[in-house]
């Protein structure tokens, strides 16, 4: 009888947890596409058409990007890290930490820097949409299909392109995420 209300007080522990995780992902969510969008809204608003192409590109790029890494993390294998962290590398002990949470960062690294960053990249075609329609004197719904369709088969494309480098890579772009992040991480 003992072991039945472990497993029921385990199972909502989990679905508490889950939960809350659900909770941080959408403050996170509004707290990083608010930074995103007034950076995107202030720098491409005097910017001239390059420039809001240069900016559309980077995020575009930011989005595929995380979007190689939450797939990098979701598919490494585990065991090379602890040998690694076995010899004191810390940016294997984050990557094992990555791996083990590799649902939740996955979900961050797709779900909201790849969301947000299609989202952003989106809004801002529509700015290019109008400059271009303006300095081109041409449909404005001409120039919004162009924009938007290439802003998808850019982000489209990257993501098709970078899932199988992902894949097949996995390992090396985990440890070179977990370098990146072990700069920052103040653990034990």
């Amino acid at each position: 009888m003992k072991k039945s209300k472990d497993v029921i007080q385990e199972k909502k522990r989990k679905k508490r947890e889950n939960y809350q995780w659900a909770m941080k992902l959408t403050l996170l969510a509004f707290a990083i596409s608010l930074s995103f969008s007034f950076f995107s809204e202030v720098a491409i608003k005097n910017a001239n058409l390059l420039i809001s192409t240069i900016i559309v590109l980077f995020f575009i790029f930011i989005g595929v990007l995380f979007d190689m890494v939450g797939m990098s993390v979701a598919t490494a294998l585990e065991a090379p890290l602890h040998s690694m962290s076995s010899r004191g590398i810390k940016s294997a002990k984050v990557g094992v930490m990555l791996k083990r949470n590799a649902n939740k960062v996955s979900s961050f690294c797709q779900d909201v820097i790849g969301d947000i960053c299609g989202i952003i990249s989106g809004s801002a075609g529509v700015v290019i949409a109008t400059n271009i329609s303006q300095m081109w004197n041409c449909s404005l719904l001409l120039c919004s299909l162009v924009t938007t369709a290439t802003i998808a088969a850019l982000t489209i494309g990257g993501k098709a392109f970078e899932k199988n480098i992902a894949i097949e890579k996995s390992n090396d772009i985990l440890n070179r995420f977990a370098k990146i992040l072990s700069v920052f991480y103040i653990g034990k």
